[in-house]
């Protein structure tokens, strides 16, 4: 790999060690950020090789830096970012993902700083963290602290103003005695002023970033709308009497700002699954591993302490740490979440390994060629993130209209207020607050994330993980369905599907036999033949001495009565085979010769044909896209009715394969399992991941199926279909509510209260018709 940009010294700065990560130099910053702290850091050539990569193109050195947003929670946040940066020399292009909070930034070395980049960034009020200090737990921790202790206030207060606020509601006029009237209002603004000095801080940090920008965000008109409100609400506690009236809306402030406050934590508790599984995901390379001395002898080291050409001992169950070659007879490694291999591999001396594989066989001796970010398992997660940093189309044209649609809401009660403020100034407020209130995107921002988390609830219980609220729009509208094999249409072990035995040999004879080799091995032919034993209740037969295991090849031991007996591939049996089989074989002889063939299978999930099957009844294409061979995954498809296979994919052409389909109209979802399905899982249209996939998979996919279940992505297919179609109503609820108030609001026939309740009660409404998606998945009423 490339080394990282050089940077000019950084005074009395050290790199981070492993202990500081996640609550060192990024992760405890808690005051205002100056360029003595985080931001040269960044410059740092150790910190920095774990975010950038250096790119030469015609002569010349580009970086490109993938870091993580902190502060940001909408689109608008994404467009200020980029906005930040765009245009800045050295700077090459600048693209913030909204969902993910990332950043991808392609900048000269030799032009800038990452440090000058992070100081205007944060002059915006963003912060930028390499990836793994901003997902780590201490920082992730500490935002969802803070998103409660805000939610909590809000929702208390909230409750306790509506008890008050309830009198003046069903009194009739001159029941309720003027000092009980104003009691309960001093009362109710005492528990409004938390709510907006405390539990508003977001919108109000997010609106005046925005306008210091120049620019009008989501933010703006909610901030707007909640100052005035308490404001004008306060000022009416003060002096009932005075110019801006006796009316107050403390109800309505605080459960506006409580509805706000409940969506954002739901999106921080979102993010935070997605960052503990790419947490997962880092933690898959072993910590140590043992190094060679020049004596022959070993000496367990970190890993990050491994050097190109060191010789390292795997030990069985252990990822391999690096890339690089066998320096051993032989080694049998799982390299099925790297390629997708449906069978254990057997590498022989000189042949290579890759990192993240798993040794499955006995301690294997490797000579490391190359590690970190060179590794192919490196490369796998890279093309994972560019594919999650691209920006569909429907974001794109969000930001487009976002900014318009808001400066016409602000101008619109601006222009309000202006109108009636030559004649009533009192009314004037009145009217503007109104129009705020009304137009306020509570009962419009609830049409949405209402229904979603509705059904994502109803789909948790039936062991579905909703990962990212926003794929049921894009779920609903698919027209084709991608299906990896190896652990998703298959089941992620083997079976033995024939037993075949020497005549005069009993199978339960020959069952204890296997069983007893095979019962201390990790390999999944092993496995499956001691699970074959067991299910017919055969206990394994006693050596008369200690098995051996030839990685790659067998075991063998010696018994009283068959002698030295073998098991395992055809060569290490001395068995003369015929033919070829599309699944895996093992051998079991003794000193006569051949004793008995074990013939696997991988097995079809229980539900996979009725899944396809009814995927396709309703009228969406079904294709098998798979890193096995070619005959192997077309065995698969043709028992499922699936004609459209492509086979020995790698990561890359797997990629490749979802773009083509995509320009060709193609509208994907993508069920996979394996680290070597991240890449496309990021970048289909919607994704789902099983419960045992990799941590990477899980961590790319929209969903995730705890329970394995293929007719699981039926079910959620019909469920984000009735998600939208309860979506829609709720949009046009809204806007015929938004049609019909801001006009009567704007003339002054709907006075601020009015506009409150009716804020609430479209809230409701919107509230009680997604509540039906809570019932069982695909169920919900028309």
């Amino acid at each position: 790999m490339n080394q990282a940009a050089t940077a000019p010294p950084v005074g009395s700065l050290a790199p981070a060690s492993s202990a500081d990560e996640g609550a060192g130099l990024f992760g405890a910053h808690r005051g205002p950020l100056t360029v003595t702290d985080d931001f040269q850091v960044l410059d740092d050539p150790v910190e920095q090789k774990e975010f950038t990569e250096l790119h030469e193109e015609d002569g010349q050195t580009t970086a490109e830096s993938v870091l993580m947003v902190q502060g940001m929670y909408c689109a608008a946040c994404a467009d200020t970012v980029e906005c930040a940066l765009q245009g800045l020399p050295g700077v090459h292009s600048a693209q913030v993902h909204a969902a993910t909070r990332r950043l991808t930034l392609r900048w000269d070395p030799a032009s800038t700083r990452m440090s000058e980049l992070a100081q205007i960034v944060g002059r915006t009020g963003y912060r930028l963290l390499p990836m793994q200090q901003a997902m780590s737990i201490s920082e992730r921790l500490r935002e969802t602290r803070q998103m409660l202790w805000r939610l909590f206030v809000a929702g208390f207060c909230m409750m306790q103003v509506m008890m008050y606020a309830w009198p003046a509601y069903v009194a009739e006029p001159g029941e309720m005695p003027p000092d009980i009237d104003q009691l309960l209002r001093w009362a109710s603004w005492v528990l409004s002023v938390p709510v907006v000095t405390f539990a508003s801080g977001p919108f109000f940090r997010s609106a005046w970033r925005d306008l210091r920008q120049g620019r009008i965000g989501m933010d703006t008109p909610v901030s707007i709308g909640i100052l005035v409100t308490f404001l004008v609400s306060s000022a009416a506690t003060f002096d009932p009497t005075g110019l801006w009236g006796h009316e107050v809306w403390f109800d309505s402030l605080t459960m506006f700002v409580f509805f706000l406050l409940g969506g954002r934590y739901l999106e921080l508790k979102a993010r935070d699954r997605t960052a503990g599984a790419l947490d997962a995901l880092m933690n898959r390379l072993p910590e140590v591993c043992d190094r060679q001395r020049k004596d022959g002898s070993f000496e367990s080291v970190s890993v990050r302490r491994l050097g190109t050409g060191d010789l390292v001992r795997v030990q069985a169950g252990q990822a391999f740490p690096g890339d690089g070659l066998i320096e051993c007879e032989s080694a049998t490694v799982d390299e099925a979440l790297l390629t997708g291999e449906s069978r254990p591999l057997t590498r022989l001396r000189g042949e290579p390994v890759v990192a993240g594989s798993f040794n499955l066989a006995g301690p294997v001796l490797m000579r490391i060629e190359r590690l970190g970010r060179d590794t192919r398992f490196a490369q796998i997660v890279s093309l994972m993130e560019k594919a999650s940093t691209e920006k569909p189309r429907l974001a794109i044209l969000a930001d487009r209209i976002a900014a318009p649609f808001l400066v016409v809401v602000v101008l619109g009660a601006l222009a309000a207020g202006a109108f009636w403020w030559q004649t009533d100034p009192g009314k004037a407020v009145a009217v503007a607050v109104a129009v705020l209130i009304v137009t306020c995107p509570c009962a419009l921002s609830l049409a949405t994330p209402s229904a979603m988390l509705a059904s994502a609830g109803a789909l948790a219980r039936r062991g579905v993980l909703v990962r990212r609220l926003q794929a049921f729009e894009t779920l609903a509208g698919i027209n084709t369905v991608v299906f990896d094999k190896t652990g998703t249409l298959t089941r992620d072990r083997l079976e033995v599907r024939e037993l075949s035995m020497r005549d005069g040999v009993a199978r339960e004879q020959v069952l204890a036999l296997a069983a007893s080799l095979a019962q201390g091995s990790l390999h999944p032919v092993s496995k499956a033949i001691v699970e074959a034993a067991r299910q017919q209740s055969v206990t394994p037969t006693r050596p008369t001495g200690e098995v051996t295991e030839q990685a790659g090849q067998g075991m063998a031991a010696t018994f009283e009565r068959h002698g030295h007996v073998r098991l395992g591939s055809a060569a290490w049996a001395g068995v003369v085979t015929v033919g070829t089989s599309d699944g895996p074989r093992a051998y079991l002889s003794d000193e006569q010769g051949w004793l008995a063939t074990f013939e696997m299978e991988e097995q079809l999930r229980e539900d996979a044909i009725t899944a396809v099957s009814a995927l396709r009844q309703q009228g969406i294409r079904t294709l098998l896209l798979s890193g096995d061979r070619e005959g192997a995954a077309r065995l698969v498809a043709g028992e499922l009715g699936i004609h459209e296979v492509i086979a020995g994919a790698t990561p890359e052409h797997k990629l490749a394969e979802v773009v083509r389909l995509q320009q060709n109209g193609r509208t994907l979802a993508m069920v996979g399992d394996g680290l070597n399905d991240g890449p496309v899982l990021a970048r289909a249209n919607t994704s789902f991941a099983l419960g045992h996939a990799a941590a990477l998979a899980q961590a790319q996919s929209d969903y995730v199926i705890q329970g394995g279940r293929l007719m699981d992505v039926v079910d959620t297919l019909q469920q984000a279909r009735d998600t939208m179609r309860i979506v829609r109503q709720n949009l046009i609820w809204a806007a015929v509510y938004n049609a019909i108030s801001i006009p009567l609001a704007m003339v002054g026939w709907m006075p601020p209260w009015l506009a409150g309740l009716g804020m609430a009660g479209s809230s409701f409404l919107v509230i009680a018709n997604a509540a039906r998606l809570a019932r069982q998945p695909g169920r919900a009423a028309a």
